[in-house]
């Protein structure tokens, strides 16, 4: 486990760093509320796993793997306005915590940032941006009609969640300066591993408790949004198979990356296990 924790601690300290820079104070402090008040930080960490398992630059594979979780809680401010959700990992959410103009400001920040982090290289400014274009079909096709049935479903986790992930991996593969055959099969890996997330999402909101998730439950029913359960009429069992089926899926893209043996390699496999496995 201290493998995964030297590299989380790193990601971390680069993040602190980051938003040290950030001005005015009070952006600072808003920017700051937002992405250290925890989260699993997934997504940077698999860039820096792939980036490992490719064998490549470590320096600047941080330096993605930070941009790539400021645009993911750049999302999630706006996701918890749209959702009116209070809370956000067991605190004030951004809008809650300073309104929703300064909230609003704060998401432009940390994509304003991560931007930053991104602007030196072509293909991962490519990779990111349209990640960002999925992410925002999704968000508004929802708006507009809900999924009825399991392919629409499964559209929109891949957009809404499954595009942060792969881009996350595929900005891994890009510090190794990978060929395109090995971005895009990290890509698969990871959009697998998101579409698998978010089911086991849905499935956690449906039927856990509140304090061990650090968040609301029942939230999809409260919001008339079907959550993956209803759309499929599954049992919670049920959908779970059905996420792992996708884990399942995301370990064979990665196989087709044919890498040699490594402590990375290890980990990104035992991800794909643990985001249907989680709790929280």
């Amino acid at each position: 486990m201290k493998y995964l924790e030297r590299r989380q601690d790193r990601i971390e300290q680069r993040l602190e760093a980051v938003l040290d820079g950030v001005e005015p104070d009070a952006l600072s402090e808003q920017v700051r509320h937002v992405a250290l008040s925890g989260g699993k930080r997934v997504r940077p960490t698999v860039t820096v796993l792939v980036c490992e398992a490719l064998d490549g630059d470590m320096d600047r594979a941080v330096e993605f793997a930070v941009g790539i979780e400021l645009v993911h809680n750049a999302s999630l401010v706006i996701d918890d306005i749209i959702d009116e959700s209070e809370l956000r990992r067991g605190t004030p959410a951004a809008w809650t915590a300073f309104g929703h103009g300064s909230a609003i400001l704060a998401s432009d920040g940390l994509l304003g940032e991560a931007f930053a982090l991104f602007s030196s290289d072509e293909r991962a400014m490519q990779a990111v941006s349209e990640a960002m274009v999925e992410l925002g079909e999704g968000e508004a096709s929802e708006l507009i009609a809900q999924p009825t049935n399991e392919a629409e479903y499964r559209e929109l986790a891949r957009r809404k969640t499954g595009a942060l992930f792969r881009a996350a991996a595929e900005l891994g593969a890009i510090a190794a300066d990978a060929d395109t055959y090995t971005v895009e099969a990290f890509g698969q890996y990871a959009e697998r591993v998101g579409i698998a997330f978010q089911m086991r999402d849905d499935v956690l909101d449906a039927t856990a408790d509140p304090e061990t998730l650090g968040k609301p439950t029942g939230h999809d029913a409260e919001m008339e949004r079907p959550s993956f359960v209803e759309v499929t009429d599954l049992s919670p069992a049920e959908a779970n198979r059905r996420a792992r089926s996708e884990a399942e899926a995301a370990l064979e893209a990665l196989d087709s990356a044919e890498l040699t043996a490594s402590e990375a390699q290890t980990y990104l496999r035992e991800l794909a296990e643990f985001v249907v496995e989680r709790e929280r």
